[in-house]
């Protein structure tokens, strides 16, 4: 223990020493200070970083507390980084789509993060470049149009059909008719998605295997302290050594069923594809803007990976906070109901059926605007140096950071915005352009350049699951005599419940309730 507080002692006193060279440099070159945003003074080396450890709060309550003092964009000094931080729809705007461009690259990355990502080798990682326009064109034409969408709704019919079965099983198996609601959505969507993206046929067992390593990778990925004070980081050497391990496992899991696929497509009579076509299949010969070689087995674990986290638990997570409304408000429960099975009859509800119910669709706009994914967009950065937001400096090596609920719960931009009422889409006569073109009230796939490629696909799935959730069951409490819920949030990877939702269900009588 005393070595490492005398190499911290040694590193703090190098960096100091640094400062002051630096400071001293900028002086005689007569370096240019930057109009930067307002925000809270902070301490030399770690900025505001203290003044947020004291707070004891997450990150994004930290923020929510800092907008009102600081106004629509002020500027946060975490250790060696700046990050600038936007709070204002009308800014948004100005960023991410009139100057979509200036402001639509990525910072860089720490070390932890390059590890799993091949160095910025992903749709949402790549810097605006060839790279990134290679990636996202191949996701968005080739996997991800509406047309191969539909091609797989046969998975999703067959995953739904699978929930329900594990919920009505759950349900029997608990003396209260409990379910866990998170755990067993997650489930279906990640089987989804791995479906999706090996097109190879898996047992539960390595749908277990992967889902816990993907686990492990997100857990990798969690900001560290010494991310924002490098030179602490020979403090976090056991850290840095479970990642590479994580990552090892990763690519020791997933290699398999990527030789897998490539010999199916090679001779089908090798094997038994799940489908006829995947997102893998788009990568193996994908040629890259700039590049001579299609991705390596490594890098075709780093795409595939983002495919599965990409729409795993933002999707999942979505869905949970919409039973906990279903459960508080009877009422609304009742009238998406109603929706469904006026659509529906008695036959289970289906993709195309989904387009026709209008209060489902209202339903799932206030669900995306009370509970974005995540309360940031993936972070920007400028392209060039000299970029300005709402007349202040932007450097190019800033972290731009969006925070949605300060849009998304705007009094100026919405009628009672604290309240959940899909009724605001419908008779309430509001409206928001979720991709952002025409003006920006709500992003929670992001806008721009940068929009979440599988922003459709994520809204289908979030959509259909709710149905089919609602049209088999009856949502109630845990215990049912139980009259509020908990709804605290924590930050993991998505907004979740700080307490996982657990949930009574009744089947509902199909046959009885089909004629209302």
């Amino acid at each position: 223990m005393a070595s490492l507080f005398f190499t911290f002692l040694s590193l703090l006193f190098t960096s100091l020493l640094l400062i002051v060279l630096i400071s001293q440099k900028n002086k005689k070159t007569g370096a240019k200070s930057l109009n930067l945003p307002p925000g809270p003074p902070g301490w030399p080396i770690v900025g505001n970083l203290l003044q947020y450890a004291r707070t004891g709060k997450s990150f994004i309550h930290y923020i929510r507390d800092l907008h009102p003092i600081y106004g629509p964009i002020f500027t946060l000094r975490m250790g060696s980084r700046t990050l600038i931080i936007v709070t204002s729809a009308q800014l948004a705007h100005d960023a991410l789509i009139s100057q979509g461009q200036a402001f639509a690259n990525r910072p860089a990355e720490n070390p932890t993060r390059s590890i799993f990502s091949c160095n910025k080798f992903t749709v949402n990682s790549s810097e605006l470049g060839p790279v990134w326009r290679s990636l996202r064109r191949n996701m968005v034409s080739n996997m991800l149009n509406s047309t191969r969408i539909r091609e797989f709704q046969p998975l999703r019919h067959l995953a739904l059909d699978r929930l329900v079965h594990r919920l009505r099983s759950e349900s029997e198996s608990n003396p209260d008719g409990s379910v866990w609601v998170l755990k067993n959505v997650r489930f279906a969507v990640f089987t989804i998605l791995l479906s999706m993206c090996f097109g190879v046929q898996m047992d539960e067992k390595d749908i277990i295997t992967i889902d816990r390593v993907m686990k492990r990778v997100l857990i990798a990925l969690t900001p560290r302290l010494d991310d924002f004070l490098p030179l602490l980081s020979p403090l976090f050497a056991k850290q840095r050594k479970e990642a590479m391990q994580t990552r090892e496992e990763q690519i020791r899991v997933l290699v398999p069923f990527i030789h897998r696929r490539k010999s199916e497509l090679k001779d089908p009579a090798n094997g038994k594809k799940t489908v006829s076509f995947s997102y893998l299949d788009t990568l193996f010969d994908l040629q890259i803007d700039g590049r001579k070689s299609s991705p390596s087995d490594i890098e075709l674990v780093t795409l595939c990976s983002e495919f599965l986290n990409g729409g795993t638990d933002t999707t999942a997570t979505a869905i949970e906070w919409a039973i906990v409304h279903l459960i508080e408000d009877p009422g609304l429960q009742e009238k998406l109901y109603k929706d469904i099975v006026t659509v529906t009859g008695e036959r289970n509800v289906e993709e195309k059926d989904v387009e026709k119910m209008a209060y489902l669709n209202a339903f799932v706009k206030e669900l995306l605007r009370k509970h974005p994914p995540t309360y940031f967009l993936l972070t920007h950065a400028a392209v060039e140096p000299g970029a300005k937001l709402g007349g202040y400096d932007v450097p190019n090596d800033a972290n731009v950071e969006f925070y949605l609920p300060s849009i998304s719960e705007d009094p100026k931009l919405w009628t009672n915005p604290e309240r959940f009422d899909p009724e605001r889409f419908l008779s309430g006569g509001e409206e928001a352009d979720i991709t952002g073109v025409t003006e920006v009230k709500m992003m929670p796939f992001g806008v721009g350049r940068r929009i979440c490629p599988g922003l459709n696909m994520g809204t289908l799935h979030i959509t259909l699951m709710i149905a089919r959730m609602v049209q088999e069951f009856e949502w109630f409490a845990c215990p049912p005599s139980r009259r509020t819920i908990d709804k605290s949030e924590k930050l993991e990877f998505t907004v979740v419940m700080k307490t996982p939702l657990q949930s009574t269900i009744k089947p509902r009588n199909r046959g009885q309730t089909a004629k209302i």
